[in-house]
């Protein structure tokens, strides 16, 4: 049996030492006792010389990963730590991916220590306090301050280049029971050795008092979230913590006497405020039943979510008694920055097939079924997003409104979207392409394919077809333009 006493206070590289001198020598896990300065060695306990190295494991390697999770759970308090990362780089020797199996017994148990040290850092670097010490009046140069924290981990060291790059302006020293760090503008010094609580108390204590009990909200007050974000083991050392517990029990009290101080009469600048909105010229209202107060109407929309990441709302334009409505699916990323519908490379390509076929685009009525842009964020890039049942079901209200008005005798539908849009059904597009059909409102519908699908096509043979196949619509949609003149 062997013994091996550390000092145990967050330093990696005396264990490293200690587990590399004992993995050379082939000793196992369970033959090593572990302890730290200041343990009792027990009643047969010997320190005990390391073994002699064996050829076998003249040059041991480990994973990257299990040099930073060592340097983690060592800084752990837990008496066990020494022993558990041993066990894990005995086994790393035969077991190379032993890290990566989640449910491994050491591993998780060194992941939750390495978790816990993480906690503690990061409370840590949030709740350590400075408090400036006053220097002789002859006395010029740097500021200095103080501060007390008490970790449950040993994280001085882990944590003091943190505040070397926060404070790095000031002279400071950071003292807990785990150790003690300071800087000093030129060197960073940490130590290991436990240090005794200064007292910190000054005026300035009864000013922060003041000023945490000015600011405290008792209507916004979760106890819960409180105490899981700063718990009760840190408030001791805060000055503001005698008074949280009697601001939490008079809480429900100040919030109703908050609502009996409601404002009952009108604010000093109040009348100033009235003379401004006064002298504010108001637009002229639109007739209602318009256009143009649809379209106003429709840019404060908010039935579905997708209002909350496009840029506006993209209404149909046209006349408002053309004989042709085109419908398409959403606006696009050009649309959504223009505000008009079909400007993209789809309108674009839309607009030269209408060309080609001498269809006049002035005289046709366009929008789409969903009036705002849906899209995913990649980097720069706004990457379109087919619209769900749902949205287009709320979106439904407006493209219902733009029939009214415009009372097409001829509605295009582009793209599966459309059709269900206007139709409620959800049928292959191939079934009920270039087929013109009767509308409950006795409108003829018409069915093609969206000039988008058209640019996604990544054959060139495939995309003349198509092409092609998209002008003949073109073509029979003016000829049922035609009929309706």
């Amino acid at each position: 049996m062997y013994m091996c006493t550390l000092e145990g206070r967050g330093n990696v590289e005396e264990w490293r030492e200690a587990a590399r001198a004992f993995l050379l020598g082939g000793v196992l896990p369970d033959l090593i006792c572990w302890r730290t300065n200041g343990e009792t060695m027990g009643l047969f306990g010997v320190e005990t010389p390391f073994p002699p190295p064996l050829p076998e494991f003249s040059s041991p390697k480990v994973p990257p990963d299990f040099i930073k999770l060592a340097g983690a759970v060592i800084c752990h308090s837990d008496p066990g730590r020494f022993s558990l990362l041993y066990r894990l780089l005995f086994r790393l020797m035969h077991e190379r991916r032993l890290l990566d199996m989640m449910s491994d017994a050491d591993v998780v148990a060194a992941r939750q220590m390495a978790k816990s040290v993480g906690r503690d850092y990061h409370k840590m670097t949030a709740f350590v306090r400075f408090k400036e010490l006053p220097l002789p009046a002859e006395t010029a140069g740097r500021r200095k301050f103080i501060a007390w924290f008490e970790p449950d981990h040993f994280i001085v060291e882990r944590a003091a280049p943190f505040f070397q790059r926060r404070f790095n302006d000031m002279d400071w020293l950071i003292a807990t029971p785990k150790g003690a760090a300071s800087w000093d503008g030129v060197e960073l010094k940490s130590t290991s050795e436990p240090a005794e609580k200064p007292d910190l108390k000054d005026e300035t204590d009864d000013l922060w008092r003041t000023y945490y009990a000015s600011i405290f909200n008792p209507a916004r007050l979760k106890v819960k979230a409180m105490t899981s974000e700063m718990p009760k083991k840190y408030w001791k050392n805060l000055p503001e913590a005698d008074l949280i517990p009697g601001l939490i029990a008079n809480a429900e009290a100040s919030v109703m006497e908050m609502a009996a101080r409601a404002a009952s009469e009108p604010l000093p600048f109040h009348h100033r405020l009235q003379e401004v909105a006064a002298s504010v010229q108001h637009a002229p209202s639109l007739p209602v039943g318009s256009h143009a107060a649809l379209k106003e109407e429709a840019s404060r929309c908010t039935l579905c979510d997708l209002h909350c990441m496009a840029t506006q709302t993209v209404f149909g334009e046209g006349p408002v008694d053309a004989d042709v409505m085109i419908v398409g699916e959403q606006p696009g990323d050009q649309e959504d920055l223009a505000g008009k519908p079909f400007v993209g490379p789809a309108g674009q390509l839309f607009n030269d097939v209408l060309k080609q076929v001498g269809l006049d685009r002035q005289r046709l009525y366009v929008t789409n079924a969903v009036k705002h842009f849906k899209y995913e964020p990649r980097g720069k890039r706004r990457i379109h997003q087919k619209p769900n049942r749902g949205e287009i079901q709320q979106c439904r209200w407006w493209l219902k409104q733009e029939l009214d008005l415009v009372k097409p005798k001829l509605v295009v539908a582009m793209g599966a979207t459309a059709y269900f849009a206007l139709t409620d059904e959800q049928h292959k597009l191939a079934d009920v392409r270039s087929k013109p059909m009767v509308m409950q409102d006795g409108q003829t519908l018409f069915v093609t394919v969206h000039p988008s699908y058209l640019l996604r096509i990544p054959e060139p043979e495939k995309k003349a077809v198509e092409l092609l196949r998209f002008r003949e619509d073109v073509e029979s949609i003016q000829r049922l333009a035609r009929s309706f003149a």
